[in-house]
């Protein structure tokens, strides 16, 4: 199990390194996607541990994590951004890529196809779990919980290390200083999915992310790393900065409260 999975990891980095420049290195934005990737992998490891799934289902799950993002590179390649709705679907990208590659061939079919679908699904507003077996249902989960979790590091590092107010593609060039759509304040206090197409600030983009810890994370090893590392309040503290509107304080303490007990 150690060789596929190494093998896999060695195939993923050789074809990112295709999107390097001639000086070895690649654009600021795929940068950040491989160390997105790396902090996902590592979340779903962790969950994996915590939730005590058996080796199969830990290797599925760290496999999955790895290829969520494999389409983002050649997507801002093609299209200069990573907003899925002005260019491509980046979650069909990434599977389509990974089984043209053929680096799952040698995968039992089982393991294969839960991979797949977990990428495939992974940006999803729900899972499509009829129908769904036990191993791919997990990874799904498992991904899309630790895709939600490293997107929060890296939403904070991006406020942290760059000048986000001239440069926010990575926030898909949102208006800053604006306040929140009420139709997603609605949505996250029904505990229903946000719209995508409802997101008109970088107030809204920050929230569904509280939505998510409201009611988005499936496992409560992922609830835990979220708490310990203090990211709703980081999150409170910077949609202040955005906008005075109520809503804020309103919907942290939402999710304040919806996280605490399950610590």
């Amino acid at each position: 199990m150690a060789d596929r999975i190494q093998i896999l990891r060695d195939a993923y980095n050789a074809y990112v390194d295709t999107f390097r420049g001639e000086d070895g290195r690649l654009h600021a934005l795929s940068q950040l996607k491989l160390v997105h990737t790396a902090g996902v992998v590592d979340v779903a490891r962790r969950i994996a541990a915590g939730e005590g799934f058996d080796a199969k289902t830990s290797l599925a799950c760290e496999a999955a994590a790895l290829l969520h993002d494999t389409g983002r590179y050649e997507q801002l390649r093609l299209y200069n951004t990573f907003r899925d709705s002005d260019s491509v679907d980046h979650a069909v990208f990434s599977r389509d890529i990974a089984k043209e590659k053929g680096w799952l061939d040698d995968w039992p079919e089982d393991e294969r196809n839960a991979i797949l679908t977990a990428v495939l699904v992974h940006n999803r507003r729900d899972i499509p779990s009829d129908g769904m077996d036990a191993l791919t249902l997990t990874c799904s989960r498992t991904v899309r919980d630790a895709d939600k979790i490293d997107i929060f590091r890296v939403l904070e590092s991006q406020v942290k290390n760059t000048d986000w107010r001239r440069d926010n593609r990575a926030f898909w060039n949102l208006k800053t200083e604006a306040p929140p759509n009420p139709a997603v304040c609605r949505a996250i206090r029904e505990r229903r999915p946000v719209d995508y197409q409802a997101i008109t600030c970088l107030a809204d983009f920050v929230l569904i992310q509280v939505g998510w810890m409201i009611s988005g994370l499936e496992y409560a090893t992922s609830r835990r790393i979220c708490a310990e590392r203090g990211h709703l309040e980081f999150r409170r503290r910077f949609m202040r900065e955005l906008t005075d509107d109520p809503a804020i304080d309103e919907l942290c303490d939402i999710a304040a409260k919806t996280l605490s007990p399950r610590i």
